[in-house]
């Protein structure tokens, strides 16, 4: 699987943004879909996972109650909606494709794509 991220850019703090990923090669529906985050200097971080029904979500506290991941496997895309953001969210955002919601949500999945910048400024 293929994974692209897109959509990042820079808003000001409490505006939104929406981040896509989009996948190719392989069908996204098997896998559980997540978002990380890296700022430089600093480990990635783990957003939100979503399973492959879309049922079931997870998120980090940093970003629970703000941010919304979906899915639309027809398209075999994955979006994180990211409402009321604050600066402390600018960081490169990278989604992920695992088999299991443990092995993605503790940083491992199988494949990763490439990220996209966010800034939120202040």
């Amino acid at each position: 699987v293929q994974l692209q991220a897109y959509g990042g850019g820079l808003v000001q703090a409490g505006g939104s943004l929406r981040l896509s990923c989009a996948a190719s090669g392989r069908a996204i529906v098997g896998y559980v879909m997540g978002w990380f985050r890296q700022v430089p200097g600093k480990e990635r971080e783990f957003v939100g996972a979503i399973t492959w029904s879309g049922i079931i979500t997870y998120y980090a506290d940093s970003v629970k109650g703000r941010f919304t991941i979906s899915r639309d496997n027809a398209k075999n895309t994955v979006y994180l909606q990211m409402d009321s953001l604050k600066p402390e969210d600018t960081a490169v955002y990278y989604c992920a494709a695992g088999p299991t919601s443990s092995s993605v949500r503790l940083g491992r999945p199988e494949y990763w794509g490439q990220g996209t910048q966010v800034t939120v400024s202040s």
